[in-house]
């Protein structure tokens, strides 16, 4: 029996803070909660508009957490000297655009290359680990291990989102995705071939020497999906898991989630 780590991304509770502009619920507590609780990594993205984790969060968290942590960030300038700085344990690139409501897709290795080049450069110069946030196909994963990284997460919205629309009230609510209002097989054999994406993927970035992680969209229905790809070692998890806190608890919701993570 094998679990994959479980990184907790905790971004969620800064967003509730920030909805009010009040230091509560403390981004701290939710991290001595999920550290004592049994989260392998913590995981926060800094974004450039600082719309939820704030720079001091990311200093206090790094001083504070007694598990690595996973900084997510933009290849901007500005950014990665604040990452740079603040030498977590890893740094994951994502793409990053002011008006989306979350990360869309991975992060476009080929039409920003040289801006990801510098970044990993800046970022081993700091003796800082690089994953790239990236959709999975194979010429990502290529790409990727020529500009040095050294890990990928693979984006699973698609394959979340499919999911979704497939098993779940999400096609009769207010938030239904409507490029996917298509007939349960078509959603079935697109499901099947995201799946087959993100296996294939990770499968070729492990024979090429870096490390796999997947994440966003994952949840308590889902996650079960990619414990059958033996090549993902790491699932970074939040929104779903800050959710089910709000019935359960923090520490529960957690712990759940370890459960559901053990192979």
């Amino acid at each position: 029996m094998s679990r994959v780590k479980l990184g907790v991304n905790i971004d969620h509770v800064a967003v509730l803070r920030e909805a009010r502009q009040v230091n509560d619920p403390d981004i701290l507590q939710a991290l001595f909660v999920a550290c004592a609780n049994g989260a392998d990594q913590i995981t926060i993205h800094l974004r450039e508009d600082r719309r939820h984790i704030q720079d001091v969060d990311a200093k206090n968290i790094m001083m504070h957490s007694s598990v690595p942590v996973n900084l997510e960030c933009s290849i901007n300038r500005d950014i990665l000297n604040i990452v740079s700085g603040l030498k977590p344990h890893r740094a994951t690139l994502v793409p990053e655009k002011r008006e989306e409501v979350t990360t869309e897709g991975g992060l476009d290795v080929f039409k920003y290359q040289d801006e990801i080049s510098f970044a990993i450069e800046q970022l081993h110069d700091s003796i800082i680990p690089v994953s790239l946030f990236v959709d999975p196909t194979l010429e990502n994963m290529k790409k990727s291990k020529e500009l040095g990284a050294e890990m990928v997460e693979l984006h699973t919205g698609t394959f979340a989102n499919l999911f979704a629309m497939l098993n779940s009230a999400l096609p009769y609510s207010n938030h239904s995705i409507k490029e996917l209002e298509l007939p349960r097989h078509e959603l079935s054999l697109r499901l099947e071939k995201s799946l087959e994406d993100i296996k294939n993927s990770a499968i070729y970035a492990n024979r090429l020497g870096l490390e796999v992680a997947a994440g966003h969209g994952l949840n308590f229905h889902n996650v079960s999906e990619m414990l059958k790809i033996e090549e993902i070692i790491e699932l970074n998890i939040g929104q779903s898991i800050i959710a089910r806190s709000v019935f359960t608890g923090l520490a529960d919701a957690i712990k759940e989630m370890k459960r559901l993570t053990t192979r």
